[in-house]
């Protein structure tokens, strides 16, 4: 099988799997307990909490959690501020955002979310109105009204904005969103799941998410990244293990496969974007017949969403079987709905179930490339 579904997850590293093997054998102790084994097992999981707190800005903690969901609903839960979210979010922000009755906000063709800088407020460039959400509606919007929500207006609020899209790869400016977001004395929340460990956190964010799965390490654990000062509600609670904030034992296992993930990330950073570089001009060349979905410039070209009319994304990934590759998030696989993402920048429903995703990276091979290139563009042909 070629493997093509790297923003689905990523295969586990093995030097991942090495670091974690110990803690599967031998290394059992609860991190929890007070004994030699225990502190042994704690040990480890600082040290995987200070491998992967080099990737991120320094002035914060980092707190570790399931995954990325858990730590996304932590942060927008937990604050208990008015939420605005861009509607080209991950569905575990949205869900939080439709929850507190927030703000969604429009991007444009590309998937960007703007500020238009001689006002500082938020360009918007339409979106549909959902059951339970707010929408801002016209074209141009003062930021505050995102952040104070709906009346009564009673504070302000919480921005999230993810940096790299998930289903098309888009790279949000997530420092300008930031400071916009605190000139009006709010807050920013960062789903990182697709930029950490392929490239710099721009500093800003008041809370950052981040996933282990996502650059070869186990599933099952995620971290959120909390600024000094950021003041937040458990919304897990028992035995307050992890500072106070998420209830639960802590698995010394996945946390130094996620400690060893985040450290050969870092090492590799260069290498690992010059070889999807390398992937991504392959593959365009490869899919010249197709559309390219989202920004071709600010985006993470390890992600590559293409659509051609006439095409069946799910009967063209039924009949690739040889090769794992996506019609968008693996979140929604299965639903029937077309992408929201897709919807958010402009694509028809017909046009966003004519599109597939691409995923690739450290493990992909230029052959892997060719080889399912061909394969998909026959089967593409077929059906015209």
């Amino acid at each position: 099988m070629i493997y093509l579904d790297y923003q689905a997850t990523t295969p586990l590293a093995p030097e991942a799997f090495a670091a974690m093997e110990p803690w599967l054998k031998d290394g059992f102790a609860n991190p929890h307990s007070t004994h030699a084994a225990g502190r042994a097992a704690a040990a480890a999981v600082e040290v995987a909490r200070d491998q992967i707190a080099a990737l991120l800005p320094t002035g914060g903690r980092v707190i570790f959690t399931s995954g990325a969901t858990e730590a996304i609903n932590l942060a927008i839960m937990g604050c208990g501020l008015p939420v605005s979210a861009a509607a080209t979010e991950h569905a575990a922000v949205l869900d939080c955002v439709h929850a507190r009755q927030g703000c969604v906000l429009p991007v444009g063709e590309g998937g960007i979310l703007k500020i238009l800088p001689e006002t500082g407020r938020w360009h918007a460039a339409g979106v549909t109105e959902g059951e339970g959400v707010q929408t801002l509606g016209s074209t141009t919007n003062p930021l505050h009204q995102a952040l104070r929500g709906p009346p009564p207006r009673t504070g302000m609020g919480l921005v999230a904005v993810m940096l790299v899209n998930n289903e098309i790869g888009t790279i949000q400016p997530v420092a300008e969103l930031a400071a916009a977001a605190h000139a009006q004395g709010g807050l920013f929340l960062c789903d990182a799941v697709h930029a950490f460990g392929r490239m710099p956190i721009p500093d800003g964010p008041d809370m950052i998410a981040v996933s282990a799965h996502k650059i070869h390490g186990p599933k099952g654990i995620g971290a959120l990244w909390v600024r000094d000062g950021v003041d937040l509600k458990p919304q897990m609670l028992g035995g307050g293990q992890e500072q106070g904030m998420r209830s639960g034992t802590l698995s010394p296992a996945l946390c130094a496969g996620f400690g060893a993930a985040a450290k050969l990330a870092a090492e590799r950073m260069e290498a690992d974007a010059a070889h999807v570089g390398a992937l991504w001009d392959r593959a365009v060349a490869a899919f010249s017949d197709w559309t390219i979905n989202g920004s071709t410039t600010k985006r993470y070209k390890g992600n590559l969403n293409i659509r051609r009319d006439g095409v069946d994304a799910a009967r063209l990934i039924s009949e690739c079987r040889r090769i794992a590759f996506s019609a968008g998030s693996a979140c929604a696989s299965g639903s029937g709905r077309p992408s929201h993402v897709l919807c958010a920048i402009g694509l028809s429903d017909a046009q966003a179930k004519s599109s597939i995703r691409l995923g690739f990276g450290r493990y992909t091979t230029a052959e892997d490339i060719d080889i399912a290139a061909g394969a998909i563009n026959r089967a593409a042909e077929a059906m015209l």
